[in-house]
């Protein structure tokens, strides 16, 4: 790994050039290396703290080892840590700092149930049915407060006010923990929000994505002898199997930017009794969540016909609901000058070797490897048709996030591919570009607090005068035990 403290991160002259016109106290270059050697410095460190929690491997709202792991690094550099903030035990708040500018940082750590995977480039399971880091959060949510322990270095070098505040986010796989934070007001006192993403390449440009809506749908029948008094019998499976064939021809007249899938949970024990529970998952996503609800209400009304129909009851729990990510391009443009100053990963011979097994493994097309060096073009009107709780995040507070080449070029996400480069030197190595990526951004904000204003002003123009928050959860507790059982 001593390869890596040689890594160059001189600013391209231009990006310097540009900083020092906007404040020629500024000395760009000096505060990220800085940063750069800080983070490389520690990077053992954080690399430790990453595989730990990769290891770990726990599901959403069930990350106990996954946030102390977190809590302890950032307690140990004297932050002051609230845990179990909105309600939610793994959920927390670390503060450093005092004054203006006020920084906020996103931290995830929950991983995905039945992707156990381990860190090689054949499918190898390491624990049968077990979960796995297959989206990267063992990763993001490490850089994260490595990024959040440089800037507080970075304030105290330079007797510098400001606040930086990390924000420990669990059960974004489901579960949607920061809808409950910002409802509960904990980014109201925040100026901007800075985040990231693993992912197969690196890019920076402000997007947009699907809103969500996510519903546990119950139905209850009577149980009987499937074979001698079926007409005693009202199969709750029945009522879910209606519901479900009720929603798959609705398919046929919503938008087509609309995705709908789900998952039977649980259906019956026995086929000889007939089922007096079942239960399904569903998601509803579309990129207005206006029209998320529209269709949702309409599902709602097939899971009550279906039950009407079969003379069983049904019942439902919204599980979370999310918000379409706000794009703001004054804070996405000074993270990508950072994404292009740090650059991508050059992989070493053996990360090759491990990069081509990995992609033989895939059955489409995919990028060379030489990919993983390169930042994407900058570009604005940006979408990915999947969804995050940071979507609520955004409609609040001025909000910019990246990715990087966590995993090799071609993966998906929520694959054992993933699962696998994540746990290795791939994914490590990219963690370490992201933090210094959102320290180096922070550090841009903190020296030049104006460019706070013109992202306020941006996000206040994409709302409209008339928005008011309200969260698609309505005032539901969170969901604990969503994940129980299945760890």
């Amino acid at each position: 790994m001593k390869t890596l403290l040689f890594i160059s991160f001189l600013l391209p002259a231009c990006f310097a050039q540009a900083q020092t016109e906007i404040n020629p106290k500024i000395k760009p270059d000096r505060d990220k290396k800085f940063v750069a050697t800080e983070l490389n410095r520690k990077f053992p460190v954080y690399k430790k703290v990453a595989s730990d929690i990769w290891s770990y491997a726990e599901l959403g709202f069930l990350e106990t080892q996954s946030t102390e792991r977190l809590q302890g690094v950032l307690r140990g550099e004297g932050f002051v840590i609230k845990t179990g903030v909105s309600e939610i035990p793994t959920a927390f708040l670390a503060t450093y700092g005092s004054g203006g500018p006020v920084i906020g940082i996103l931290a995830e750590f929950d991983a995905l149930p039945g992707l156990s995977q381990d860190s090689v480039p054949i499918r190898k399971i390491k624990v049968e049915g077990g979960p796995g880091h297959a989206c990267g959060h063992h990763l993001f949510g490490t850089a994260s407060v490595a990024a959040a322990v440089t800037l507080k270095d970075w304030l105290i070098k330079n007797q510098k006010a400001g606040t930086v505040k990390l924000f420990g986010t669990p059960a974004e796989e489901g579960g949607s923990a920061k809808v409950y934070m910002v409802r509960d007001g904990l980014f109201d006192d925040v100026d901007v929000v800075l985040h990231w993403h693993p992912s197969s390449a690196n890019d920076a440009s402000p997007q947009s994505c699907l809103s969500i809506k996510q519903t546990i749908f119950k139905f209850y029948g009577k149980s009987a002898h499937a074979a001698a008094a079926p007409q005693a019998g009202r199969s709750a499976l029945d009522g879910l199997e209606a519901m479900n064939y009720m929603v798959n021809l609705m398919r046929e007249h919503v938008p087509q930017e609309t995705r709908i899938h789900y998952v039977i949970n649980k259906g019956g024990l026995a086929a000889n009794v007939v089922p007096d529970y079942a239960e399904a998952e569903y998601m509803v996503r579309h990129p207005d969540a206006r029209m998320v609800e529209e269709i949702w209400n309409r599902i709602v009304k097939a899971a009550e016909g279906a039950a009407s129909g079969t003379e069983t009851t049904m019942k439902y729990e919204v599980i979370s609901g999310s918000f379409n990510l706000v794009p703001n391009e004054t804070l996405a443009r000074l993270m990508y000058n950072n994404l292009k100053t740090v650059g991508g990963v050059n992989y070493t011979p053996e990360e090759v070797a491990f990069g081509k097994k990995i992609q033989s493994t895939l059955t489409f097309k995919v990028p060379p490897l030489e990919s993983a060096t390169e930042v994407q073009p900058f570009k604005t009107g940006g979408f990915f048709p999947a969804s995050t709780d940071v979507g609520d995040i955004t409609w609040v507070v001025p909000t910019a996030g990246l990715g990087t080449a966590t995993w090799v070029p071609g993966v998906p996400a929520h694959s054992w591919q993933a699962v696998a480069t994540g746990g290795s030197s791939i994914g490590f190595r990219a963690m370490n570009n992201a933090a210094k990526i959102i320290a180096m951004t922070a550090i841009d904000i903190f020296n030049n607090p104006s460019v706070i204003g013109k992202a306020k002003k941006e996000l206040a123009d994409y709302v409209g005068p008339d928005f008011k928050y309200q969260s698609m959860i309505g005032d539901r507790k969170p969901p604990l035990d969503f994940r129980k059982g299945k760890q």
